[in-house]
């Protein structure tokens, strides 16, 4: 697979692992807490083959999407949220040219994309590396690799954020 960086402009990074609880989610917790002390603004995108819901049940936007919208959106001061009625999963590059104005886009869930990886191996729920090694930018974890991918600890959100500095030329306003 050859990884993509463009049409975008924005780096994109796909946070992954080989099984649901992994530790993907807290690592993006730590990467955002850390890529944010860096003054960048960021967008995380999430993909769930479940579908999800959004709202709160008796919400004027969930009676608005049960009475059959195919745009719900909801604006206030702090925050806009837009929820809109497809057909069938979106192409993970259509989706990311909705998203504007941020320095970096991390992605979960999207294993097969054709996006840099950040892979979280923890030895107790792993068993090998998921993704291909050429995929691969960063592995985090809890035991070392020597593969010649640059292996992170799973708290070391200061290292895998310099290395995104570095490989894909984000700059926030606080450096």
């Amino acid at each position: 697979m050859n990884i993509s960086l463009t049409p975008f402009r924005i780096p994109v990074i796909s946070i992954v692992g080989g099984k649901s609880n992994s530790g993907k989610t807290t690592l993006l917790e730590k990467l955002i807490g850390e890529a944010k002390r860096r003054g960048w603004r960021v967008a995380t995108l999430k993909h769930d083959v479940h579908g999800f819901e959004m709202d709160q049940p008796g919400k004027d936007t969930w009676r608005h999407d049960r009475a059959g919208a195919d745009i719900v959106a909801i604006s206030s001061p702090q925050r806009i949220a837009i929820l809109e009625r497809v057909s069938e999963d979106q192409p993970l590059d259509e989706v990311l040219e909705r998203i504007r104005g941020v320095d970096l886009i991390f992605t979960e869930g999207y294993k097969s994309a054709d996006k840099p990886k950040i892979e979280v191996f923890r030895s107790g729920v792993h068993q090998e590396l998921y993704s291909k090694l050429e995929d691969l930018i960063a592995i985090v974890s809890d035991v070392k690799f020597d593969n010649g991918i640059p292996c992170f600890d799973l708290d070391d959100a200061q290292g895998i954020c310099d290395l995104i500095a570095e490989k894909f030329y984000v700059k926030g306003s606080v450096e």
